[in-house]
């Protein structure tokens, strides 16, 4: 049905733009305008057959039939709504878009794509209506003469309800009567020969997105004031973010904002958009504390929720359920106990009288202290970006591969069975601290809760003290050592060659030998191992067997078990102005010596002594 609902924008004064009284009321009657049959009749009710029953008195109804289609319903109440154009304010944003587009192109998109967006919703925007009919909000501080409906609404007027509302609040507008709102030396400034009696105060409340799009003037002090950041979901690329660009560039001919943050949505494991009203929405209360049934749902505790949404592509929509939120609290326990180990690792270490020189340590600690420059630099840029999702990969990556399957594998050895003070174990325990404090520092901003408790339970701290009262990551670019990459990772290769011709055996019951042709990547190795057999040299830690043997060339005689594996490694320094492929051979026989009892390596003349290594530790103790 069309109801004739008259001119859109009263303002038109074009004789061209014929306006029509509206026939139906704000209650979705008929009004009396629309004839006596009609008349207070429901649009949607009785009203809709009775329209039908006149069309076919008159011989106007062609057909009747019942068949279903789309119609707008309310998405609270469930119940079919019907479009009726009424007298409305509007800001005419056509004055003001070329401005607010020419600003925006200035603000940083996160991602960059939703600049496209924000741009095309802001282009087909050319009225901003700014009126709504609502019971409660803002009201337009207008009135409305009672017989020629015009508005009053001037400076004056508009200071002086500004000054009832703070004296009373926003609903002073509908308590304090028309005398109070508009008294007689406003009318007089207004030159208006009427008193407040032949006056109406407007009905109407102003748009959210007005209200909500002006926060600016108030959070940001003084007129050349701007956010640093603005955050919300996708479907405020034409609401609050355009709002508060419209209303600053209108008022202060700049953007309320230096970036924009744009995100997805929350959904069900299944897709499934959430909602109050369908009963599917997974309330963050309940994912911290558990609901009633803690059977059906449990706790988890409010860093998992946290790293649910950091590892999260926020930026698109993300699914929220049992099992993410499972993988989420299996990822932080993992976590969890590789801070314990690192925690437990240094007991008994002092910084201040016991940190080894970056130059005197061993090759594979500056080598690590190498990656944890770099892990810290990749995740300061990543927060500096909002990617919290590569800040969360980068974690995972550090503190999985980097730290716990390589690194703690390797100085184990030395952590366990080394001299407490000697050097060689404190240069570890150099490593452990550092790395420690970097990654508890680089996810305190996502889990503050397990930040705060390590640094709570630094053996080492003599008070407790915050993270958050301490600084932000801290990295040195002494530690910055590409050099040593090429021989760690040349290490490495034959350690990988070594280790995988043995699936699921242990590595310290065979003796290892490396045939390198003369060259480069033999004087890497060199430098990790100076003597040609050695069962303590950083070599042999890295190789994780019981004795080293570093050769140019093959031995004549080889134990009878002996299994060659082949390899080659590049070497590329200097950017690759220096690349050099060597090959190599890896030797591996089982371990000639016996079972020390103390360090489980196959390095003593007799299992029931311990070897030369642990016997001088044990001498020194």
């Amino acid at each position: 049905l069309n109801f004739n609902t008259g001119t859109i924008f009263p303002w038109l004064t074009n004789n061209s733009a014929q306006q029509e009284d509206c026939l139906v009321d704000e209650a979705g009657c008929f009004m009396e305008e629309a004839g006596p049959e009609l008349c207070k009749k429901d649009v949607l009710g009785d009203g809709n057959e009775t329209v039908i029953q006149m069309l076919s008195a008159a011989k106007s109804l062609l057909k009747e039939e019942k068949f279903v289609h789309s119609y707008p319903y309310d998405c609270r109440t469930k119940k079919p709504v019907i479009i009726r154009a009424t007298k409305q304010w509007f800001i005419n944003v056509e004055d003001i878009k070329a401005s607010a587009q020419e600003l925006l192109k200035k603000v940083k998109f996160i991602p960059t794509s939703r600049a496209i967006r924000m741009q095309e919703t802001l282009n087909s925007r050319s009225y901003w209506c700014i009126s709504r009919q609502r019971k409660w909000g803002v009201p337009i501080p207008v009135f409305y003469h009672s017989e020629t409906e015009e508005p009053l609404m001037n400076s004056h007027s508009i200071e002086h309800v500004i000054k009832l509302v703070e004296q009373h609040g926003s609903d002073a507008w509908w308590m304090l009567s028309l005398d109070e709102l508009l008294p007689k030396t406003l009318l007089k400034k207004a030159h208006s020969s009427f008193d407040a009696s032949y006056y109406r105060k407007g009905q109407d409340i102003l748009d959210i997105w007005f209200d909500s799009g002006t926060s600016w003037a108030h959070v940001l002090e003084g007129t050349d004031q701007r956010a640093d950041l603005y955050v919300e979901g996708q479907d405020q690329l034409g609401g609050w973010f355009q709002s508060s660009l419209i209303t600053s560039t209108a008022t202060r001919k700049k953007a309320p904002y230096g970036s924009v943050l744009v995100h997805g949505f929350v959904v069900t494991e299944k897709g499934e958009k959430m909602s109050k009203s369908v009963g599917n929405v997974v309330s963050p209360n309940v994912v911290i504390n558990g609901g009633e049934d803690k059977t059906k749902e449990q706790s988890y505790g409010a860093d998992v929720l946290r790293w649910w949404v950091a590892e999260s592509n926020v930026f698109k929509h993300v699914s929220l359920g049992p099992t993410t939120l499972n993988s989420s609290r299996d990822n932080v326990n993992k976590l969890r106990k590789i801070l314990c180990f690192m925690l437990g690792n240094l007991k008994g270490f002092r910084p201040e009288t016991d940190i080894v020189p970056n130059t005197e340590m061993y090759i594979i600690d500056q080598y690590m202290l190498h990656l944890l420059q770099d892990y810290s630099s990749k995740v300061m840029e990543a927060y500096k970006a909002y990617d919290f999702g590569r800040v969360i990969r980068s974690l995972q990556s550090f503190i999985s591969r980097d730290l716990s399957s390589f690194y703690f594998s390797i100085i184990k050895d030395r952590l366990y069975c080394e001299e407490e003070k000697d050097p060689k174990r404190r240069s570890c325990q150099t490593v452990l601290a550092e790395a420690l404090d970097a990654v508890v520092r680089s996810f305190a901003p996502v889990l503050p809760h397990l930040a705060e408790e390590v640094f709570q339970h630094l053996p080492y701290m003599k008070e407790p003290v915050s993270v958050f009262r301490t600084g932000w990551i801290k990295s040195s670019s002494v530690w910055k050592k590409p050099g040593l990459v090429e021989v760690v990772e040349g290490a490495c290769a034959m350690r990988d060659s070594f280790l995988g011709s043995i699936p699921g055996k242990n590595a310290v019951e065979y003796d290892v030998i490396l045939v390198i042709e003369p060259g480069l990547l033999f004087e890497l190795m060199e430098s990790l191992q100076s003597e040609e057999t050695s069962c303590i040299s950083q070599l042999n830690e890295l190789m994780m067997c019981s004795q080293t043997t570093l050769l140019t060339e093959l031995p004549r005689d080889l134990p009878a078990d002996a299994k060659t594996v082949d390899g080659s490694f590049l070497i590329n320094l200097e950017g690759g102005d220096i690349r050099e492929e060597t090959a190599y051979k890896v030797i591996l026989h089982s371990a000639s010596k016996e079972r020390c009892p103390r360090c489980w390596k196959y390095t003593t003349a007799s299992s029931l002594t311990p070897c030369p290594r642990c016997l001088e530790v044990i001498a020194e103790k």
